[in-house]
């Protein structure tokens, strides 16, 4: 398999496609033009509109800068914009799935980042020693987030587990890269704070 075929493999299965916005933004534009075929329709029938003649729309379209205020032109027309950037920004931005790209030698490999989490917490609770229930790992697209949940008496190096969880990581040799963040939690005791 060649590099870029392998580039465009790994692209497709870790972004989402836009297929959902897409949809909607479909449905809702077929929604509105059988409307408006419906409102002609009924027009050249001599019947009673659903909701508005098109031609008496068509007026109260041309009338609209004369009879409503400025600023609710200028509210509306911003919201519109708005509406405009967001759509545009779901057809252009690339979507991420929950899956990270691993150098496996020298092939890359797609990961989903529940399998990343999981072998985080594994690895850490084997080399540390703490249950593998007390330790908890959440990966997002650019951090791994680690936290340690020790039983109460039981001494922790904090500085430890973070360079455990950083080496592990580091071995899976993620794309995108990510960086770990380490918390230790400690359940209240007699009242007191936990430390973090």
């Amino acid at each position: 398999m060649t590099d870029s075929v392998l580039r465009t493999v790994v692209r497709r299965e870790t972004h989402s496609p836009r297929t959902a916005a897409m949809l909607v933004v479909v449905v809702v534009l077929v929604l509105a033009a059988v409307y408006a075929a419906v409102e002609i329709v009924l027009s050249l029938a001599g019947q009673q509109p659903l909701l508005v003649a098109p031609g008496a729309a068509f007026d109260a379209l041309a009338d609209l800068p004369s009879a409503v205020v400025p600023a609710a032109l200028i509210a509306v027309g911003v919201v519109l914009a708005i509406i405009g950037l967001v759509v545009l920004a779901l057809a252009v931005a690339p979507g991420r799935l929950s899956k990270h790209e691993m150098t496996w030698g020298d092939r890359a490999v797609v990961v989903d980042n529940g399998v990343v989490a999981s072998a985080v917490a594994q690895h850490l609770a084997t080399e540390s020693g703490i249950a593998r229930e007390n330790v908890v790992v959440g990966v997002a697209h650019r951090t791994v987030d680690v936290t340690v949940r020790p039983p109460v008496g039981i001494p922790v190096d904090t500085d430890r587990l973070r360079q455990i969880v950083d080496d592990e990581v580091a071995s899976y040799r993620l794309t995108p890269s990510v960086r770990t963040v380490v918390r230790v939690e400690r359940p209240l005791d007699a009242g007191k704070e936990g430390v973090r």
